[in-house]
């Protein structure tokens, strides 16, 4: 295979990858690790080290600090105090529990030496959001367990990473020094060198992003600039010092006061994307299976040490005082897969420690695959009975964030609640939420694009938005906003008066506001006046004897509106603009309706 074609395989193939894990919502990298071993040692038509040549070690180090700088910016100070002591147990003294128990299952099942044993140990404590977020979709756990998973994914990432950079720094200096005194200094160095340049750098970038001193389209271009030319900097000063500057580089960045950051980490998560796919399929083409012969049964009792010993271990201690059942606690200990953090630093550390022969160093990465590859096979394929089981699970159909606490608002929110469909119903007006709280919602009370939503107002069982609100701008920024999270699909509103009478010019991109809720003519004004006059949402179940033509003839278009439907499968289908829904025998029809034609259940 040539090199150009090669290079394009690789790009197609990531794709295809992500976009198979988002149809299976299975982690895209268990189909990116199969991909690289077909493509590396099983077909051998791609070859890593004869592709990249000398610069395949600086494609993977830099990509590793892009990725940490990336989940670096995730993590806030404040977070530390406010995602729960739980969490703060599970990312402190539980991760130092996880990387003990992994260290010594290494060292004797393995018979690695106890530096590369706690090396790898340490390596193993990261999860991430780019293995956990998939899972979460799938399983679908309760919003207490989802949270406590998702903020330990966002926050272990850049601590984990941070741990092993401290352990190879230390393993490092032992064998570039034959006096303690000198590891010491050398491992001092490093963390100086890393805090001040990290700092100093994340100051400087952040200083000029505050005073608008770079044009926003270079906003992006300029967070790879200065990422690249800190990790080259360190590097060139101090050996492998980099990783750690930018992780602390973007914690100081992610923690400066006015600073705004979000469009440069959307950007930064689309390169991660596009760096993971790569990397992953690379990586895995440069497994050699003799290595993993050598490992033996050995790296399978590793495996199951950690999943049954060392993980359990970890949450249950973390958990201790909390309101976790025993049931939830489980549930915690059963899910926590390794992901492109582990495979990434494990193959930059490997490639340095072989580089300084240090004994055992080739086994490191190919341990680390088969942790990563039994971990994401063994919860994705487990993780979601088992949650079923344990009742832990979410309850319903897909749930809904509901823009708007207004009538409208809540009489909606209250029908899709009566069809098991989640809902949670956001405004900024105490008195409304108030009243929402009391017709039995679920509510968060404040601006859902505040920075204080992005920390406290959970999404876990939401899969998409509908912008209820009477005003269109509330509407529209909430739409811009969550079609990050939900995927434009799933990003409903309702139209408005102004974009009926203004011109092309003048009217909000549909690319923008999402879909347009039951029709381009009916608007919140039309809606809340039908409110007003006594109407309800009424359910009325189809059947063979009393069909959709039928309820359309007896529901005129004056006194009904149609809203949404629910299939004979459970599934939610919306009414929408340009397409008129259509509903069939068993399906139950859902309308805001000023009177009652036949004896249908009120919602």
């Amino acid at each position: 295979m040539s090199d150009l074609l090669s290079l394009g395989t690789i790009a197609l193939l990531g794709f295809a990858c992500q976009w198979l894990a988002w149809r299976t919502r299975v982690p895209g990298i268990l189909f990116l690790l199969i991909c690289g071993i077909l493509l590396g040692p099983v077909s051998g038509a791609l070859n890593p080290d004869a592709l990249f040549g000398d610069l395949l070690f600086p494609f993977v180090s830099l990509s590793v600090a892009i990725i940490l700088f990336e989940g670096s910016l995730t993590l806030k100070l404040t977070e530390l105090t406010e995602i729960g002591p739980t969490v703060r147990n599970m990312v402190s003294y539980g991760a130092l529990v996880n990387m003990l128990v992994s260290t010594v299952a290494t060292h004797y099942l393995i018979g690695l030496s106890w530096p590369i044993a706690a090396l790898f140990g340490a390596i193993m404590v990261v999860t991430g959001p780019t293995v956990i977020m998939p899972m979460l979709r799938s399983v679908k756990p309760n919003a207490k367990v989802s949270k406590a998973l998702r903020w330990e994914g966002i926050v272990i990432d850049p601590l984990g990473a941070l741990l092993a950079v401290l352990v190879f720094e230390w393993i490092v200096a032992q064998q570039t020094s034959a006096h303690i005194g000198h590891v010491f200094l050398v491992f001092g160095q490093t963390i100086a060198l890393g805090l001040i340049v990290g700092v100093f750098v994340g100051q400087l970038f952040g200083v000029l992003l505050r005073h608008e001193l770079i044009p926003e389209y270079l906003h992006n271009y300029s967070a790879i600039a200065f990422v690249v030319g800190a990790f080259a900097v360190s590097n060139s000063l101090l050996h492998e010092s980099g990783l750690l500057t930018v992780t602390i580089m973007g914690i100081w960045l992610t923690n400066m006061k006015d600073v705004h950051i979000r469009d440069i980490l959307n950007f930064k998560e689309t390169l991660t994307v596009i760096l993971v796919s790569s990397l992953f399929i690379v990586l895995a083409a440069r497994v050699d299976f003799t290595n993993l012969l050598q490992l033996g049964w050995g790296a399978i009792a590793v495996l199951l040490v950690m999943q049954f010993v060392a993980r359990p271990l970890k949450v249950f201690l973390s958990t201790i005082g909390s309101t976790f059942t025993l049931n939830e606690r489980i549930v915690l200990a059963w899910i926590g897969p390794r992901g492109i953090v582990a495979a990434a630093v494990s193959v930059v550390f490997a490639l340095r420690l072989e580089s300084l022969g240090v004994d055992s160093a080739e086994l490191l990465v190919p341990l680390a695959f088969t942790i990563i590859i039994g971990t994401v096979v063994i919860q994705s394929a487990t993780a979601r009975p088992l949650a079923r089981l344990l009742d832990v699970g979410e309850t319903g159909n897909q749930g809904f964030l509901v823009i708007g606490a207004n009538p409208l608002g809540v009489a909606i929110a209250k029908a899709l609640e009566s069809a098991e469909i989640k809902t949670v119903v956001c405004d900024t007006k105490w008195e409304r939420i108030r009243k929402a709280r009391m017709a039995g919602l679920d509510t968060y009370h404040g601006n859902p694009i505040s920075d204080h939503a992005d920390l406290h107002l959970e999404l876990a069982g939401l899969e998409g938005m509908l912008g209820l609100s009477p005003f269109k701008s509330d509407n529209l920024a909430a739409g811009l906003r969550f079609r990050e999270d939900f995927g434009i699909r799933n990003v409903f509103a309702l139209s408005s008066r102004a974009d009926a009478k203004s011109n092309s010019r003048h009217r909000a991109s549909a690319f923008y506001k999402g879909q347009v809720l039951f029709d381009e003519d009916i608007h919140y004004e039309q809606l809340a006046r039908l409110l007003h006059k006594g109407a309800t949402i009424k359910k009325t179940q189809l059947s063979e004897a009393y069909g959709f033509d039928q309820w359309l003839d007896e529901n005129p278009a004056e006194e009904s509106v149609l809203l949404f439907a629910i299939d004979a499968e459970g599934k939610l289908h919306w009414r929408t603009a340009g397409n008129d829904l259509k509903a069939q025998q068993g399906w139950s029809v859902y309308a805001l309706r000023l009177n009652q034609t036949r004896s249908v259940e009120s919602a």
